[in-house]
């Protein structure tokens, strides 16, 4: 890599300061929040980014498009934009999302969910970190490329998608099955959507999620002649603590991981009855497994059916096993593959600290790409704000990350 081309990236970013508001407050406006939740989608927002990505005069520049009838014009668009490098060896891709969570109850935020907010060093607003941050680092990298007049490496490619937090049904995993061929196994491929909060956690892995609802069928009855009824809600409890006992049956450690074991933890609990004084006949409640690559789901949830059964033998209740998600883990990316250690060079050379591949219990697209045996990481410098009321992003991790990629694209090996 030329380092003197590399300065030169640096000082013309390090100008970006006042843009990368700008991009914010412009891109938080339009909010792009799936049809799941009642809303039109990412069309409006979409429009956007395609004139920015214009703008940086693509080599190609692709549109596609998922149907979708409950959506602004019937469908949810996916952008593809290229660039060309002194080499088409690979290309290294930058793919993140447009579409953001509702904001929850607007009374709880300082501000306009909407409405950029700046103060001390930061931009406040939905979206600004999940995932304006990426789009925003990614652009103004390739913008830096294009005002400095100077080819990449490698080839570039920017991938900004619908639908990431609903499931990529109408984003990534469309455009994979439609495009067949897009993204090679040589490419590397970067998903600024995890990280921490000094940029050296590189995700190469995620734990599978299993996702249970327990629903226990009693009998009620009044609270003063519990022998009259079957109480639902105490069989539910017991069934509760021992799924506790999956911790020590699923125990083995991977130090890959943060936390380093699997996880199975009850979470949402539905009303039942709406007094006091009533033996409860039906109980609903949520369990949430995050869960150890190793690990085959299928047998977890034999297991969890056993404990199940061992309940309903005690309490004379039925308990019925719902599976509302279920993803099972791909093979990880291997902690020496050539995006890992490019990212790795590229972080030090930025920030002056070390990467590390780890492993994640969220899940990301990654997870998708995985699957079709492509080499994926998610990495992004972030304070791990996103979903939560008064969002923010830092802005100078927005310049620094344009950098890591910057020098992302200026790598031959």
């Amino acid at each position: 890599m030329n380092p003197n081309l590399f300065q030169k990236i640096l000082k013309r970013i390090d100008s970006y300061e006042d843009a990368a508001i700008a991009l914010q407050k412009t891109l938080t406006a339009i909010p792009a929040i799936s049809p799941d939740y009642g809303f039109e989608g990412e069309g409006r927002k979409a429009e956007a980014v395609g004139s920015l990505l214009k703008d940086l005069r693509c080599d190609e520049l692709l549109e596609i498009d998922a149907p979708d009838p409950r959506a602004l014009g019937g469908k949810r668009p996916n952008w593809i934009a290229r660039f060309t490098g002194e080499t088409d060896a690979k290309t290294c891709w930058i793919l993140s999302h447009m579409d953001v969570v509702p904001p929850g109850d607007p009374a709880l935020w300082e501000n306009d969910p909407y409405t950029v907010v700046v103060r001390d060093g930061r931009c406040i607003g939905r979206g600004v970190e999940d995932n304006n941050q990426g789009i925003i680092s990614s652009l103004l990298a390739v913008r830096a490329f294009r005002e400095e007049g100077i080819s990449p490496a490698c080839g570039i490619g920017l991938a900004v998608v619908s639908d990431e937090e609903t499931g990529s049904k109408f984003g990534i995993d469309f455009v994979l099955r439609n495009r067949p061929g897009l993204l090679s196994e040589q490419d590397w491929i970067v998903i600024p959507d995890a990280g921490n909060a000094d940029g050296t956690l590189i995700e190469v892995a995620e734990k599978s999620i299993l996702w249970i609802q327990c629903l226990t069928h009693g009998r009620q009855a009044h609270g003063s002649e519990p022998e009259k009824g079957i109480n639902a809600h105490k069989a539910a409890a017991h069934f509760t603590v021992k799924m506790n006992g999956l911790y020590a049956m699923y125990g083995n450690f991977n130090g890959v991981f943060e936390p380093p074991i699997s996880t199975f933890e009850p979470t949402k609990k539905e009303a039942n009855v709406p007094n006091i004084n009533t033996i409860p006949g039906e109980d609903s409640v949520f369990f949430d497994c995050r869960i150890l690559p190793g690990y085959n789901i299928p047998e977890v949830q034999k297991s969890v059916r056993e404990l199940a059964d061992e309940i309903e033998a005690e309490f004379g209740v039925r308990m019925e096993l719902r599976y509302p998600h279920v993803v099972s883990s791909p093979p990880p990316t291997a902690t020496d593959a050539p995006v890992v250690l490019g990212l790795k060079r590229a972080i030090r050379e930025v920030t002056g600290r070390e990467g590390k591949p780890t492993g994640i219990g969220g899940g990301t697209v990654a997870a998708i790409l995985r699957s079709a045996d492509l080499p994926a990481v998610c990495w992004q410098t972030i304070e791990d704000t996103a979903h939560s009321v008064n969002e923010s992003c830092v802005i100078a991790n927005v310049l620094s990350d344009a950098k890591v990629f910057a020098h992302l694209f200026l790598q031959t090996a």
